[in-house]
């Protein structure tokens, strides 16, 4: 196997005998072929809208199937036989549809004729034969630029699933994931066609996380700032953990009653700031923070445990009976749920003890979206004219557990007083619960929410910039990104496309950069690898 797609890949190279994520050889060949067998279907896709004819079947397909092969999704190999097995059928089924509309179906590409084998020994033996991401370009810079649009089209299926499930999509995000995987069923193409490829991908994401963001917003009401407990109440317990609101809706409904209270871990801490996910009395506080305290605190969690989307790591075999799965996720062995059904996670939060006495650990706050920024954007201003607000800084994204992610926290408790932070996606719980203060009454740490949030936060940055009559890159803003997986790279992709600069990207910059694209990075954006916090500080505010 290679593997490099993710910040803690093996050595800072590339994963080859097994993924430091926990995925072995199989997992990986077997994500290998069904991005090879998306591709195949993607020529078909793209035939048919020549001619006027889409399925949106393919459509929702094609994003879930991509979104599968990203990084702590899925670990099950018979879960990928069936996604597999299911793009090929789609792709036969659709050339017929394409060819009675008089559109081609005669491809070059043998993507466009994989036949799976028909066994997972098969199947793992056809993916490791492929080497897929090394054979992408012969050109190291060009099959740079090409592992960097796809895993950031993995990033990009993410977010418009996440909306696709709460009814809101645009063909023009699937055209563009259909064309450009079709794109990369060949070579030849330019540096400069590449780059705009690469780019079109973050511009497209925005599309997605906007569409994202109404979805969340308009079903579950803007953010308002809430206060979450951090420790718990006695009594029975299910954890949820993921990014999936509706998920989390539907198991806050269907236990209303039960006697059993909801905790959220890692990036769902944000939910308790929607006002039609608040509501429910059930709906206690936050259970778990860093990525490095997980090991440990999932096992200590007396309750049952629901895992939606991805998750930094897969479950430990001591607590395994009691973990659940839901949408995308797989692992053997772990109980997942089809039909979001529930009932079997509540009924084992009800075999289980739950907690015996109340534990009280502190409170953070969550839900300053933008809508809750802006609501005080004349303070914020006035703060800045009378020179109370030195600067802002944006600091967030993934976390992880490979050394050197210290610098996160260090680097905002060494924030001067004078400045405010926002953060978002799971890389706050470095620092999230530290208490800094406020300036003029509004707290110097805003937590703007998940990943996906970072459309909010691009939307508070404009309007600051509309307010101050300059552009983004002209206000005393600066951006300190740190990465882990591929919705990272989509979303530094999307603040590339709007011409953003001087982004600092950590712990260790992507083994899949060569480096002359570092290069045109580095001369385009002035992106640059994270030094110290305090040279960074130093260079920053002067």
């Amino acid at each position: 196997m290679f593997c490099n797609q993710c910040e803690q890949t093996a050595k800072g190279i590339g994963c080859t005998i097994k993924g430091v994520c926990g995925k072995t050889e199989d997992v990986a060949a077997m994500q290998d072929l069904l991005t090879y067998a998306v591709q195949g279907l993607s020529l078909v896709a793209v035939e048919g809208r020549k001619v006027g004819v889409t399925d949106n079947e393919i459509n929702r397909f094609t994003s879930e199937a991509i979104f599968s092969c990203l990084t702590n999704v899925d670990f099950d190999p018979a879960r990928f036989q069936a996604l597999i097995n299911k793009t090929v059928e789609l792709r036969e089924s659709f050339k017929e549809k394409v060819k009675a509309a008089g559109g081609n179906v005669e491809f070059s590409a043998p993507a466009a004729s994989f036949a799976p084998s028909a066994d997972l020994a098969g199947l793992s033996t056809q993916g490791q034969q492929l080497n897929f991401m090394s054979t992408l370009d012969d050109n190291e810079d060009l099959r740079s630029l090409k592992q960097i649009t796809v895993y950031g089209i993995r990033g990009l299926a993410a977010y418009a699933d996440h909306a696709a499930i709460l009814g809101h999509e645009d063909d023009s995000i699937y055209a563009y994931i259909h064309e450009t995987m079709a794109e990369f069923t060949r070579s030849g193409q330019s540096l400069e066609e590449l780059v705009a490829l690469t780019l079109k991908c973050g511009e497209v994401n925005l599309k997605a996380m906007e569409l994202l963001d109404a979805g969340n917003t308009g079903t579950y009401g803007h953010p308002v700032p809430t206060e979450v407990p951090l420790g718990n109440i006695a009594g029975k317990a299910i954890l949820i953990t993921g990014h999936d609101l509706k998920d989390l809706e539907l198991l806050l409904k269907q236990t209303e009653g039960k006697g059993i209270n909801i905790y959220t871990h890692g990036e769902m801490l944000p939910c308790h700031g929607y006002p039609e996910l608040k509501k429910y009395s059930h709906f206690y506080g936050h259970f778990g923070t860093a990525w490095q305290n997980q090991a440990k605190e999932f096992p200590e969690f007396p309750g049952a445990i629901l895992f939606t989307t991805n998750c930094i790591q897969k479950p430990k075999d001591s607590y395994k009976a009691n973990v659940f799965t839901t949408g995308l996720v797989g692992w053997p062995d772990v109980a997942h749920i089809e039909g979001k059904d529930f009932t079997p996670v509540i009924e084992r939060a009800l075999e289980l003890p739950g907690f015996t006495e109340d534990a009280d650990k502190g409170s953070v706050f969550a839900g300053f979206a933008r809508n809750a920024v802006l609501g005080v954007a004349d303070k914020v201003i006035e703060g800045v004219k009378s020179k109370a607000i030195r600067h802002f800084f944006l600091v967030g994204g993934c976390d992880g557990a490979k050394p050197g992610r210290n610098y996160f926290t260090e680097f905002v408790e060494k924030v001067p007083e004078d400045c405010m932070i926002l953060t978002l996606a799971c890389g706050k719980f470095r620092f999230f619960d530290k208490k800094l203060g406020d300036i003029g009454g509004i707290p110097r740490l805003l937590d703007v929410g998940q990943c996906n949030d970072a459309y909010s936060a691009i939307q508070i940055a404009v309007a600051l910039a509309g307010a101050f009559e300059c552009g983004v890159n002209d206000l005393p803003l600066s951006i300190v990104l740190s990465w882990y997986e591929q919705k990272a790279v989509v979303i530094l992709l999307s603040l590339f496309s709007l011409g953003i600069k001087d982004i600092r990207l950590g712990p260790s910059l992507p083994a899949f950069i060569s480096p002359n694209v570092l290069d045109v990075l580095v001369q385009n954006f002035e992106c640059k690898p994270i030094a110290t916090p305090d040279e960074d500080l130093k260079t920053i505010l002067g």
